[in-house]
């Protein structure tokens, strides 16, 4: 079997595709063999060392957050799964591994492909759907009728949040580039705006929940679009965001945290027609590599990459 993995934290030209062996599973973990994985920013995060107090010093280090295949082995205390099932997940951040041809992951990392729901699409539900959920309903407590902003609602983790949002019965208004405007439209996000040429103080709708799932809005701005008792979602959780967290309640920087109730819920979400991320193009692993180097210097796709096994 193969796999991407790296010997030190650092730039694309430190991922290599190599032959590896897959260990059993542990207590708790299940054992899949890939059929597709999804690429995300936090694949060359973490190589890169951003998370290294978490990822540790061991080396090789696997790649990889996302991915649907079927489960070929459990271990002790798995109730979740059975060997033969499909299933869509993530592995744990500080093992890494779905861009490869099997993974390792926590049965809590896990859920059931809906029959309805191809492996294509499935991969690409984790790390964007979990993360929509932790700030939408772990921090906000979104309730129905809550008017929702959305910094960037047309990248997956955007797209992920407008479609949960409205799922959960809220108005969503946002931005987004103008080229993505039309799917945005699609999505029905109103009032939209252009975020080149927008100045968000200058918009006079106030929220209940502004998420910013760009990464790119000043707190301050956030906060100022918010209305009394509103919640500021902050997806690059730095530090320092922690630390302001405790004294301006209306802060809540936003970790993806998976749980097994989290991706239950993306699978009848999907299979409900309710949540579908956009696939832009699908390379096969031998071809991964250049793709991901191309995506971390800034290489945009209306979708998301996908890497089949």
């Amino acid at each position: 079997m193969k796999r991407i993995q790296y010997y030190s934290y650092g730039c694309p030209e430190t991922m290599k595709l190599e032959a590896f062996e897959l260990k059993a599973p542990g207590t708790g973990e299940v054992a899949v063999m890939v059929k597709f994985a999804a690429i995300n920013p936090i694949d060359w995060k973490v190589r890169n060392g951003y998370l290294k107090m978490v990822t540790g010093k061991k080396f090789p280090r696997a790649m990889g957050s996302d991915f649907s295949g079927i489960v070929t082995a459990v271990g002790a205390g798995v109730t979740r799964f059975k060997i033969g099932d499909p299933v869509f997940g993530m592995a744990q951040i500080k093992h890494g591994g779905a861009l490869g041809e099997a993974v390792i992951a926590p049965q809590t990392f896990v859920a059931r492909r809906p029959d309805s729901v191809s492996f294509e699409d499935a991969a690409c539900l984790a790390t964007p759907g979990v993360t929509a959920w932790n700030g939408l309903v772990d921090k906000a407590a979104l309730k129905s009728g809550s008017q929702v902003f959305i910094n960037g609602c047309t990248g997956a983790v955007g797209e992920a949040t407008v479609q949960l949002a409205k799922m959960f019965g809220a108005t969503v208004a946002g931005t987004c580039s103008a080229q993505a405007m039309q799917r945005a439209r699609d999505l029905d996000v109103q009032p939209l705006f252009d975020y080149r040429a927008t100045d968000l103080s200058k918009i006079r709708e106030r929220f209940d929940v502004v998420y910013d799932t760009a990464g790119t809005m000043a707190v301050a701005a956030g906060v100022g679009l918010l209305r009394e008792g509103g919640v500021y979602l902050d997806i690059n959780p730095a530090p320092i965001k922690f630390i302001s967290a405790i004294f301006n309640r209306k802060l809540k920087p936003i970790v993806c945290t998976a749980r097994a109730d989290i991706l239950d819920g993306l699978a009848v979400a999907s299979a409900n027609g309710k949540l579908r991320l956009p696939v832009a193009e699908t390379v096969r692993l031998n071809d991964a590599i250049p793709l991901i180097a191309a995506l971390e210097a800034g290489h945009k796709l209306a979708g998301k990459a996908l890497v089949a096994m």
